[in-house]
């Protein structure tokens, strides 16, 4: 059975290795991606199989397995570190493809107005439940991308978007699969400017695994540059979280 306490300990191996040599980490990495590949993914498969309850700090969440758990994944921890130094009192907040809503329910108990918004129904359907869990008030969109979010300016916009290049099958896939060509990216940075001013902070999470040239290159025909702020590295991957500026600024 797979338990926290297994979990964590595979997540602390990854991310605390900055001070051992480097023939010791190649050698962790080839034994960590086999253990992964053989042993950890099956596992956790099977455990994301059921709902989960998850916790935190004060957050409380009820998972189902069509939506994406951020418990497991480096990339919303990444960006809950970042925003846990931000001022969000009173600020507009919309989370994009929210999923869970642990980032959007963060932020509300921060004090921040918050939209969250998802493609997947069930996702949705979550969102109200865990925004009753939380006793928090979230405006709540089932929407494809911004396609039916009312038109209005955001202090922030926080987004785990999905970035494995491959055209998704399902609602929830969605939370994984960006296209073949990264469709997912050209209508984002297509769509976003009306969701903006100048001050807008817009927070992308992505990792070095994923296709970072053809990331740049749609943002770019949008007239955007990616720039990051914050980075974390482990054994496998490196989190980066980027801000989203004009390239006319």
């Amino acid at each position: 059975m797979l338990t926290g306490k297994a979990v964590n300990s595979i997540l602390l191996i990854l991310t605390d290795h900055s001070s051992l040599p480097q023939v010791i980490i190649s050698f962790l990495k080839r034994i960590i991606k086999y253990l992964i590949g053989t042993v950890y993914k099956p596992l956790l498969a099977k455990y994301l199989s059921s709902t989960r309850t998850y916790r935190y700090k004060s957050v409380r969440l009820i998972i189902p397995p069509q939506v994406f758990h951020p418990g497991f994944f480096f990339s919303t921890k990444l960006l809950l570190n970042y925003l846990g130094n931000q001022s969000l009192q009173k600020k507009t907040f919309l989370e994009l493809g929210a999923g869970s809503g642990l980032i959007a329910l963060y932020a509300a108990k921060q004090g921040a107005i918050v939209t969250a918004t998802d493609i997947n129904p069930v996702a949705v359907e979550y969102l109200e439940k865990n925004q009753q869990r939380n006793n928090v008030t979230l405006k709540i969109i089932l929407s494809d991308l911004f396609t039916s979010i009312p038109v209005q300016p955001f202090d922030v916009i926080a987004i785990n978007p999905p970035y494995f290049k491959k055209n998704p099958q399902s609602h929830a896939e969605y939370a994984w699969y960006c296209g073949i060509h990264g469709e997912y990216f050209e209508r984002l940075f297509k769509s976003i400017g009306p969701y903006m001013y100048a001050q807008s902070q817009v927070l992308l999470i992505l990792s070095s695994v994923c296709d970072m040239e053809m990331i740049n290159r749609h943002a770019e025909n949008s007239g955007w540059l990616l720039k990051p702020v914050l980075t974390r590295k482990n054994i496998l991957e490196e989190m980066l979280l980027f801000r989203l500026e004009s390239l006319s600024s």
